[in-house]
């Protein structure tokens, strides 16, 4: 329990001296949160853009927003939360079957969230099953 207290201090020191976010503290080394049942809402609004997939923004795990514009309710992801990849889907002038890596400057797999990318935009990262 102590080294818990002196982490909590650093902590306060850290946001003090460097005025660091405390969202993105908190997303780091999250505190102990009961398991919610409650549903991700998806699109949703957060840091001024829509996501329509969990995502590991200020966080070093996926989460998501349990209201459309977020406003702090949140949950971590699971291989159960939807959306799902479509597939096969349209990207460019390919009809594409499987996650891919094309197009991605961060060279990820991804996939489309509808039948066509190029008119519709919505994407996820692939988890390792392709969920």
């Amino acid at each position: 329990m102590e080294v818990m207290s002196h982490l909590v201090h650093w902590v306060f020191l850290a946001v003090y001296m460097y005025e660091l976010n405390a969202e993105l503290i908190s997303h780091l080394h999250p505190p102990e949160q009961e398991i919610s049942t409650d549903s991700c809402v998806f699109p949703f609004v957060y840091a001024d853009g829509f996501h329509y997939s969990c995502i590991s923004l200020h966080s070093d795990y996926d989460w998501c927003s349990l209201d459309f514009q977020f406003q702090g309710r949140w949950r971590y992801c699971t291989a159960q939360d939807p959306p799902k990849c479509i597939f096969p889907f349209q990207f460019k002038q390919k009809l594409i079957k499987k996650c891919t890596k094309e197009g991605y400057i961060l060279n990820r797999s991804w996939c489309s969230l509808t039948e066509n990318y190029n008119q519709d935009g919505k994407w996820k990262q692939c988890s390792p099953n392709n969920f």
